[in-house]
Formats: structure tokens, C-alpha cells, sequence
């Protein structure tokens, strides 16, 4: 990503990308023309501005791949920053147009040249759409269209009753809007509603932008240009009534929330203040410009053909997990435990990378379920749920480990042993590095740390998995993670490996790619393993993912059994139950 690190990246566009309908969110270089896409520190792609603002103004997002170049604008569907919800408006809030609008004879709502309290009003959510999209002329409906350049506000958290003298602490940033307006029905209703809701009379972008990333942000300029002909030119410090006058008097008995925008009112200049007035008509191009927020495109459509209508974008509602356990991190993790559980042995299964609890189940013979059983599915893998913020390491995926031994009801004294698969024998190792164990089981250790290349590998394959989602990479890990025989023999085995890929949470599975790259072993006291009893590690024969002799390898560093299972890949439960449970069965029962 040919992004320098000197750049703030805080143009904030909403966008879908290129043969794509997921809404992403990334920085748009103005001068150039290009977005670089974004994710959260942890590596989830933003996908409103929703979860930038709920991030908090401290958060620094980062590109969402190494790899790939910006996105050229042209290439990508621009959308409204945010939408999905009403517009927050104020009418006649410069002196200048108070008194245009006033005696242009479309204002009902006074009498007075300039309002006393603000004039507060809604523009419908339905209203809103994207810089470059055109705005539908309604005709037939209103012949008096007329534009209204206006500074957005972008409010930041929830607020109730909030003094003037700390609203500013509840800005989260700016953007620029044009009320678009059908003068007649703003005069004959008598109210603003109607003449400023209808669809596409409400153009916002091209760029949400922070507060903390504007100079000089209390007396941004703004002008506006019909056919580039100067029409509006005046400055935010010229407002009748401030931006916190605004913040204390709407929530002065209605609860202000994360996102919401207030467009704050518009200067001088617009159609009904010419002499005579001048409307717009289809073809004409307005253009609003703002110092720091760039220019707001839009042409007057053509009347017979109404746009469709633009994706209204919402806050990510939670995923809705169930019985989960809450350890004492906080965290909340899937757990299932089987066999005795009055046992004092205790076994953890950790499976790997994709896996989840379901990897482990045939493996619980009537033998092992004498045991006290514990498994679990790691951080958004399986029914354990992961968020955006949430940034996950070997470190991490230890700790909540860590946390489910100490968190659930165990008998005294239990001796606790581990059986781990792939990426999870790294959470193992570390994990017995520095915390007493009675056995312990390796199934499959990948390597670490992966040489450049396969690092490479590990991280494009999480950008693929963002971009295109689980099931193509299913087929392409089933075929290099089991063995010639296992497909061709192994119907069932096959089909469950598929069933437990296709069901991971892309981001829990690109996460933890990214952890698996990031990794060098740090951590892993290879000679000094805190295992008081059997060290057993089993190999595939035909595992390419843990070539045999880099398990072979690990064996000898951590002085473990090795076990070889030939015509096995690295899927070695599934492909190979009986071997398998044989060698597990020869350590615990």
C-alpha cells in the first residue's frame, strides 16, 4: 500500500468497491483521486462511519492490505459518508440570507428578518445521497428547485441537556451538505419539511472528516457555484447561532446520539434571493466547496428518470451468540464441556486455524469421556464472537485460554493437560511455557516463525477472505490441507472439513491469519516446557501444511513422542480417526 506514513488518513469516504456490494469506508486523497480502503487497528475493514465515530477520535486506522495499491475513485460507487438516519437542519442562521429569505416572500415560518431562537427542522434520511449523484428535479411537483450550501456537523457521542460550554467536546467532525429545496412547498405548508425531504434533496460528501484534523475548524469558508458561476461565499464564524448554541438548544430535551449531523444553515446567495430568482434546471451543476472538506458535486438530473434509491447504511447490529461463558477478562467465550466433571484430569482441546469445536467431536470415545473434558472455540472462530476493535495475538488467544482454566468450576487440585491442532500448538506451546501441565498433545504444529514467503501467503490469504468471503478458500484449503487418499477415499471427512471452514466468521479467520503471520515464536521456552508428564506429537505423513520434517523438528526441540500417520494430510482428526485416537487414548486412559 504506496501510502506514506506521514499521511493522516482521515478523508473519510464511504464507498463499495469495485464488483462489490459491501459498503467500505477509506481515505480519500483529494488531489489525486484515490481511496485507500481501511480497517481498525485489528485488521477489520471499516465498513461505515459509524464504527469511526464509535472508535473514538484517538483510533488511528490503517490500510487494509500491504499489497494492493489505492483504488482509483472512478472505479469505486461513492455513497454518502453516513446516512440511515434524519438530518438535523437549521434555517435562516446567516444574517444575510435570513433577511434574503425573508423578503423573497417564501418565507411563512416569521415575519422578522432574524430569528430569534434557531429555526429547527428534519431532512428525511431518504433524502440523502452522494457526492456525483444526481438530484432528481420532482417536476410536476415543484418548479422553484434552489440549492443551500451548508457545513454538516457530525456529532460524536450521546448526549442530554448539554451546556453550551462543552458541546464542542461532543463534535465529532465536519462535512458539507446542500439542502436542496422546493421553494413553493417550503411557502405553502407553511413548515420546511416537505419542500426540503424529497428523495436526493439531500447531497453530502464527498468526505467526513474529524475535528482533530481540521485547523482552524470554527471558521471553515464556504462558497458554492452553479455552472461555476460564484453564488455563496461566507464563513462558518458568520452563524447567527454558533455550532454550540445549536448542540445545547436540540438537546436541550432530546437525547443527541453518535452520528447524528446537523446541517447548520446556509449563507447568502441562493436562487430566491436573485433578482428575479433563479432556479435550477436539469443539466445545471452545484458544486459546495469547504475549506479542508472539498467540493460537493451534483447535477440536476433529467426529469422522466428517477434515481434509485441510495443503500442506507445503519449501525452493525451485535451477532446473535448463545451460550456463551463469560470469563473473567470479560470476554465472552463458547465452551462445552463433556465427559466426567468431577474428573481432577482435565483436557483442553484447542483447535486451529478455521476449526472450532466441532473438529474434536469424533475424537471423544467413550474412553476419553471418562475425563474431564473442555472444549472451545477461539476468538471469532465457531459461536465465539469477535468485534472490530478487537485486535487478536498468540498472546491474546493465551490469555483467554488462561482465562477459561482459572474461570470455570474445576475439582481441586485438577491437573490440566492440552491437546492441540495447527495454529492452536502455538497457543499451546506458549501457554505451557509458562503454566503447569500434565500432558501434552501437538497435533500437526505448523512452523513458526513462517519464512517471508509464507508470511506473504498468510496475509494475502486474509485480504482474499475479506474480499471474497470463506467459500472459495474452502476448496483451495481442502485440497492442499488433506491427503490424495483422504479425498479421494474420505467422502465424510471431506465434507466435514468443508461444513467447518465454510462456517467460520471472515473475520475471525483473517484475525487470525494475521496473528499466525505476526508470530515468531516469541514466548515459546522450547527447552523448558512446564509438562510434568507425556509430550506427544502427531504427524501427517502427507501434511503440507506441517511438512513432516518440520514437525519432526518441533518434536525434537520440546523432546516429545512423535507419531507418523502415513496417507494423512493435515486434517489429521477427520482423516485419520482411528490413529489418532489410539495415540491420544495411549496418553489419558
Amino acid at each position: 500500500m504506496t501510502v506514506s506514513d506521514s499521511t493522516p488518513l482521515t478523508n473519510f469516504a464511504t464507498y463499495t468497491p469495485p464488483n462489490s456490494t459491501q459498503t467500505r469506508v477509506g481515505h480519500l486523497d483529494l488531489e489525486n483521486c484515490k481511496i485507500t480502503p481501511l480497517s481498525h487497528p485489528s485488521g477489520t475493514p471499516l465498513t461505515n462511519l459509524y464504527e469511526v465515530i464509535s472508535a473514538g477520535k484517538d483510533v488511528q486506522f490503517i490500510p487494509t492490505s500491504q499489497f494492493e495499491p489505492p483504488l482509483e475513485l472512478s472505479s469505486v460507487t461513492l455513497l454518502p459518508p453516513i446516512s440511515g438516519r434524519d438530518v438535523l437542519a437549521v434555517g435562516k442562521n446567516y444574517a444575510e440570507h435570513a433577511k434574503e429569505f425573508n423578503s423573497s416572500g417564501f418565507d411563512s415560518s416569521d415575519k422578522a428578518d432574524q430569528p430569534t431562537h434557531p429555526v429547527i427542522f428534519t431532512k428525511r434520511a431518504t433524502s440523502i445521497v452522494a457526492c456525483g449523484s444526481e438530484i432528481f428535479p420532482h417536476a410536476g411537483w415543484t418548479e422553484t428547485l434552489d440549492y443551500e450550501g451548508e457545513i454538516g456537523v457530525i456529532l460524536g457521542k450521546e448526549g442530554f441537556r448539554i451546556p453550551e460550554s462543552e458541546a464542542w467536546d461532543y463534535v465529532w467532525g465536519f462535512t458539507i451538505i446542500n439542502d436542496v429545496t422546493a421553494r413553493e412547498k417550503q411557502r405553502d405548508h407553511k413548515q420546511f419539511l416537505l419542500g426540503k425531504s424529497a428523495d436526493t434533496f439531500c447531497p453530502m460528501g464527498p468526505i467526513a472528516v474529524p475535528i482533530t484534523s481540521i485547523p482552524g475548524y470554527q471558521s471553515l469558508r464556504i462558497t458554492t457555484r452553479v455552472n461555476n458561476e460564484l453564488r455563496q461565499d461566507s464563513n462558518l464564524s458568520e452563524l447567527i447561532f454558533s455550532i454550540p448554541t445549536l448542540v445545547s438548544t436540540i438537546s436541550s430535551s432530546q437525547t443527541i446520539q453518535p452520528a447524528d449531523v446537523i446541517a447548520t444553515g446556509t449563507p447568502a446567495g441562493v436562487g430566491i434571493g436573485c433578482s428575479p430568482p433563479v432556479y435550477l434546471n436539469p443539466g445545471d451543476v452545484v458544486q459546495v466547496s469547504v475549506s479542508n472538506l472539498g467540493t460537493l458535486t451534483n447535477t440536476i438530473g433529467t426529469p422522466g428518470r428517477r434515481p434509485p434509491p441510495v443503500l442506507q447504511q445503519s449501525p452493525t447490529p451485535p451477532k446473535n451468540f448463545t451460550q456463551l461463558s463469560t470469563l473473567r477478562n470479560g470476554k465472552q467465550v463458547y465452551v462445552e464441556r463433556h465427559g466426567d466433571q468431577t474428573s481432577s484430569n482435565v483436557i483442553v482441546f484447542v483447535h486451529g486455524l478455521g476449526g472450532n469445536t466441532t473438529f474434536y467431536h469424533p475424537l471423544l470415545s467413550p474412553a476419553l469421556l471418562k475425563q474431564n473434558l473442555i472444549l472451545y472455540d477461539l476468538e471469532g472462530h465457531g459461536q465465539t464472537p469477535t468485534t472490530p476493535s478487537s485486535s487478536t495475538s498468540i498472546s491474546t488467544y493465551v490469555e483467554d485460554l488462561e482465562n477459561i482454566v482459572s474461570s470455570l468450576p474445576l475439582p481441586p487440585a485438577s491437573r490440566i493437560s492440552l491437546v492441540a491442532h495447527s495454529f492452536g500448538c502455538l497457543v499451546a506451546l506458549t501457554y505451557a511455557s509458562k503454566n503447569p501441565l500434565q500432558n501434552l498433545i501437538l497435533l500437526g504444529p505448523v512452523p513458526t516463525p513462517l519464512h517471508p514467503a509464507g508470511i506473504e501467503a498468510v496475509l494475502k490469504r486474509a485480504d482474499t477472505v475479506r474480499a471474497e468471503g470463506m467459500i472459495p478458500i474452502t476448496e483451495v484449503i481442502i485440497n492442499a490441507a488433506t491427503s490424495q487418499k483422504t479425498r479421494a477415499a474420505n467422502p465424510l471427512a471431506v465434507a466435514l472439513s468443508r461444513s467447518i471452514l465454510r462456517g467460520n466468521d471472515v473475520e475471525g479467520y483473517a484475525k487470525c491469519c494475521n496473528a499466525f503471520a505476526q508470530f515468531a515464536g516469541e514466548g515459546i521456552n522450547w527447552e523448558r516446557l512446564k509438562v510434568s508428564g507425556e509430550k506427544v506429537v502427531i504427524a501427517g505423513g502427507e501434511d503440507k501444511s506441517a511438512p513432516l520434517e518440520v514437525v519432526k523438528k518441533t518434536a525434537g526441540r520440546i523432546q516429545a513422542r512423535l507419531v507418523v500417520l502415513g496417507e494423512v494430510g493435515h486434517w489429521l482428526v477427520v482423516e485419520d480417526l482411528e490413529g489418532v485416537g489410539r495415540a491420544v487414548e495411549g496418553v489419558f486412559c
